[in-house]
């Protein structure tokens, strides 16, 4: 096996639950996505498809139809993005390494913006890219971002900037300012951006446009710009692995091939799942953002009010990221949170040296009476717990 691989660090969050599945006394955050199942409606187009049998092999591309409706969507939401710019994937995890192959060779130099969910780095040092980390600040438990400095770091040496943003773990949010500051900085310096932008719909600011700021608002359809999504979240389909990229019109053709030569299609049930959710989106996803927000309006003031917490409140995502003063080694407290304290949280340093210390805690429950039940686990640990010296 290649070194590369074999070096690979294996997943933190995957280290913490492995401790506590299959335990009945523990309450579960530790993982991105809702408790709640995709809504009937998406599961019968899917059910309706099998009964068609439609078990066969579909386009590298995708289902026309599931690309018109992909390019329909995301043209509601951002502009005019034709079919001929969209390439579905299985899964949101393939469209981000897909658009890597896609780019990325060995050696070449790639720019992320950290803390981040793991797998995007991951994905580069597996096509042997050269890393340099952009680290977030954190400012009263809110994580902020340098512009200038993540400006600076990109060069005309610089292949690839991936940025993800609502982001996994921080909440953390580019602004459409930001956003066209750094489009137009990669055009001088020749750079590709990979935007990981599958926590879009979910973002809890007064928005028109009824999502995050994206790039796809700023860029031209030229552009050296992929954006990846997923209906993991904002349809509650995590389980169904179904994703897609936005990219220029000229590398559609390629990214087919390359398609091909991984999964060579999604399935056709799921795609005729997507094909509904898309089409219903209104009587979905609107319902999970509002529910979303109030689980995160419900789980911050609790966390806040405990003593010794460092937490803000996210702008977009599903997840509460905080720190307990005086546990500095995030994997170890997360694991003595599973056996001593019946809680399942994901640990900082999964997501980037710098988050060190911090928690992940994903606030996505389909009933937030069991976030208020985590956080009464968590303040009777902490008062068993001598003063903040561990």
């Amino acid at each position: 096996m290649r070194q590369t691989v074999i070096d690979l660090e294996e997943s933190k969050i995957r280290e913490v639950a492995n401790a506590g599945m299959g335990r009945s006394d523990v309450l579960a955050f530790w993982f991105g996505e809702s408790d709640e199942v995709t809504p009937e409606f998406i599961r019968e187009a899917a059910i309706e498809s099998l009964r068609k049998g439609e078990t066969f092999y579909a386009h590298n591309l995708g289902l026309p139809e599931l690309r018109e409706a992909i390019a329909g969507y995301t043209s509601a939401l951002h502009g005019a993005v034709g079919a001929d710019r969209i390439a579905v994937t299985s899964g949101g995890v393939n469209a981000l390494m897909l658009a890597c192959q896609a780019v990325v060779d060995a050696g070449d130099e790639v720019v992320v913006v950290t803390p981040v969910w793991p797998n995007l780095p991951a994905q580069a040092r597996i096509m042997g890219a050269q890393l340099k980390p952009v680290p977030l600040t954190p400012r009263a438990g809110a994580w902020t971002l340098d512009l200038q400095r993540l400006l600076d770091a990109i060069t005309p040496a610089t292949r690839l900037l991936i940025v993800n943003a609502p982001n996994n773990p921080t909440g953390w949010t580019l602004t459409r300012a930001e956003q066209r500051a750094i489009v137009e900085h990669c055009r001088r310096t020749g750079t590709w951006i990979l935007a990981d932008e599958v926590y879009e719909r979910l973002y809890y600011e007064e928005s028109a446009s009824r999502c995050a700021p994206s790039f796809l608002d700023v860029a031209a359809p030229e552009d050296r710009l992929i954006v990846a999504h997923s209906f993991s979240k904002s349809f509650l389909m995590t389980g169904w692995r179904l994703g897609w990229l936005v990219m220029p019109a000229t590398m559609t053709h390629g990214m087919g091939k390359l398609i091909e030569f991984n999964t060579s299609c999604a399935s056709v049930f799921t795609q005729r799942a997507g094909i509904e959710a898309i089409r219903r989106t209104d009587e979905v996803t609107p319902r999970v953002v509002a529910h979303l927000k109030t689980c995160r309006d419900t789980l911050v003031p609790l966390l806040q009010g405990l003593p010794g917490v460092e937490l803000a409140a996210a702008k977009g995502g599903m997840y509460a990221f905080f720190k307990l003063d005086g546990f500095d080694d995030s994997l170890t407290l997360a694991k003595r949170l599973v056996t001593e304290a019946g809680i399942g949280l994901a640990p900082g340093n999964a997501f980037a040296p710098e988050a060190q210390g911090w928690l992940r805690w994903c606030f996505a429950s389909k009933d937030p009476g069991r976030l208020g039940q985590g956080v009464d686990r968590l303040a009777t640990w902490l008062s068993r717990q001598p003063s903040a010296t561990t």
